[in-house]
């Protein structure tokens, strides 16, 4: 072809999707947070971001409920002072954990230390077997089925009770004191207390189920609020998904709802049933949680303390 009749235009003249304005402004170590996150490009994830933090503060400042739910890792990575901070702050107003969640704050709790070595611990048949988390694990169950207070709350009770050494890092702890949901999702063989001999599926198929009540119970009087998904890649997407259906079923219609998901990979479940299916609007996040989560607790400050 030849190409000398191609049609052209000024550079001036072209709609620019980036502009020099939304560049980023690097900012000297000694400057506040506040201005190291002014200061981020305004695109792409700082624009979700920024846009997240905002309907956060938007919906503490408006008396919403916030509610964390999150996978094992969130623990495991050194991240869970950021959400009791947030928790202490009256930001997040709910909590929902998967079951590895739940033991490795628990853990947390108990010795100051979580996670094993899967590879050995399995090769010598020993992988899972620790006797102290099996056994608060079975007596939490069924504490938590014959008082009718779920799996969570029984746990937090028993963490305060018994006057666990780190209580004061633990999710289910802090949830107690404050009185607010801490809900604790289980599928049966799934985690390592299942495998105790003392576990019984009946008083931990009871217990989860009292906190899947407690979970949509908190979903219905989610309207103008946050839910956060972070971490987890197929249980609790599920068990929101299951809990917005159940609040609409009941006449509650959860309306002008924000949700989000941050995850190291982006994954089917959170991203449909997160953020697209349910929400008004939904923001997606990738990234490393020991980096993506202090991240979204400053940025929340941050827009909460922005003049309004």
């Amino acid at each position: 072809m030849d190409l000398s009749a191609v049609g052209t235009r000024p550079l001036a003249g072209r709609p620019h999707l980036v502009r020099i304005a939304d560049a980023g402004t690097p900012t000297l170590p000694s400057e506040p947070l506040a201005a190291f996150l002014g200061s981020l490009p305004d695109v792409l994830a700082v624009r979700e971001l920024r846009a997240l933090s905002r309907h956060v503060a938007a919906a503490h400042a408006g008396g919403h409920g916030v509610a964390a739910a999150m996978g094992g890792h969130v623990v495991k990575t050194g991240c869970a002072p950021y959400v009791i901070d947030l928790i202490r702050r009256g930001v997040v107003t709910s909590v929902h954990m998967a079951g590895s969640t739940a033991i490795h704050d628990w853990e947390i709790a108990a010795c100051g230390g979580t996670s094993e070595d899967v590879a050995k611990g399995l090769g010598e048949g020993i992988y899972g077997m620790t006797d102290d988390t099996g056994r608060a694990f079975s007596a939490a169950a069924e504490r938590g089925a014959r008082e009718g207070i779920g799996l969570g709350r029984a746990l937090g009770l028993g963490i305060v009770e018994a006057g666990l050494r780190h209580a004061s890092g633990s999710l289910l702890a802090e949830c107690a004191l404050r009185g607010i949901p801490c809900t604790v999702h289980v599928a049966i063989g799934t985690d390592t207390v299942h495998m105790h001999p003392a576990a019984t599926g009946a008083a931990c198929g009871e217990a989860t189920h009292i906190d899947f009540r407690i979970a949509c119970t908190v979903v219905s009087k989610l309207a103008h609020g946050v839910w956060l998904n972070l971490g987890s890649a197929v249980l609790l997407p599920e068990v929101f998904l299951k809990a917005v259906t159940v609040a609409r079923n009941t006449g509650n219609p959860v309306e002008d709802l924000t949700t989000a998901n941050l995850d190291m990979l982006p994954h089917y479940r959170p991203s449909t049933n997160v953020v697209k299916r349910p929400p008004a609007r939904g923001f997606s996040l990738t990234g490393h949680h020991e980096i993506m989560i202090p991240l979204l607790r400053a940025a929340v400050l941050a827009a909460m303390e922005a003049p309004k």
